[in-house]
């Protein structure tokens, strides 16, 4: 037999290649890209919340919310967020154990509480300093129902928070979409209330129910003033703490 010429092994080696493809048939479509996962429900009732959250923010009303649930009579609460950013939260029975009348503010020229006329001090109203616009209130003069209209709409609006949100059934008669929110980090202080929260689709608060009592609003809102005034004149005094005012001792004047 006469040798092969040396090309032809190479041909039958490429000849078996091409018939392994072929049998192989067709070859297999492109994989499509991994999507991202859709999210999980918490997550969009997170996300829903932080919206609404934002929403608040940017809301300049006056409304009237009652407060119940805290151990004594329903109270109204009046809140006003004026246009240039500054805010007012009227607490009757805020101060003194329930017997006297605040409203807490904020303005550019600070933070301030102011002590109205009640049963509990009849006296005309006058302000007290408690620091910068942006400061907390101090924790012994702090009525704690200014806060879901304030600091904690920020933290709710705040994806980073260390909260757990779900959805909630709205209470009969609350209008809004309604959510339970927990804190889900390991802390003495958490950075507000869990409870529920429900908001309508222009991010007016409609509903609290949280440690603070059970916050609920009233009327329709009314338009927002221009800017904040100040209930009366800012003095050198202290402010009105939480505690009630301690009888005098027998023989004191």
């Amino acid at each position: 037999m006469l040798p092969l010429p040396p090309v032809l092994p190479a041909l039958l080696v490429l000849l078996v290649l091409l018939t392994g493809c072929a049998a192989d048939g067709p070859g297999a479509p492109p994989t499509a890209p991994v999507s991202d996962p859709a999210p999980a429900p918490g997550d969009t009732a997170r996300e829903e919340l932080a919206a609404l959250a934002a929403a608040a923010r940017d809301r300049h009303l006056t409304a009237r919310y009652t407060l119940s649930g805290t151990g004594g009579p329903t109270r109204d609460i009046t809140v006003t967020s004026a246009n240039d950013g500054s805010w007012r939260v009227d607490v009757p029975g805020g101060a003194l154990g329930g017997t006297a009348d605040i409203a807490l503010a904020a303005t550019p020229a600070g933070l301030f509480q102011c002590a109205l006329p009640s049963a509990g001090r009849p006296d005309p109203a006058t302000c007290a300093r408690l620091g910068d616009r942006d400061d907390a209130v101090p924790r012994r003069l702090d009525p704690r129902v200014q806060h879901p209209f304030t600091d904690w709409l920020a933290v709710l609006t705040d994806r980073r928070t260390a909260l757990s949100v779900s959805a909630a059934t709205a209470p009969a008669g609350v209008p809004g979409r309604c959510y339970a929110v927990e804190s889900t980090a390991a802390s003495l202080t958490p950075p507000l209330d869990v409870g529920i929260y429900c908001f309508a689709p222009d991010g007016t608060l409609t509903f609290v129910r949280a440690a603070l009592g059970t916050l609920t609003l009233a009327g329709p809102p009314g338009p927002a003033p221009d800017t904040v005034p100040l209930a009366g004149p800012v003095v050198a005094g202290e402010p009105l703490g939480q505690q009630a005012a301690s009888a005098p001792s027998p023989g004191t004047s």
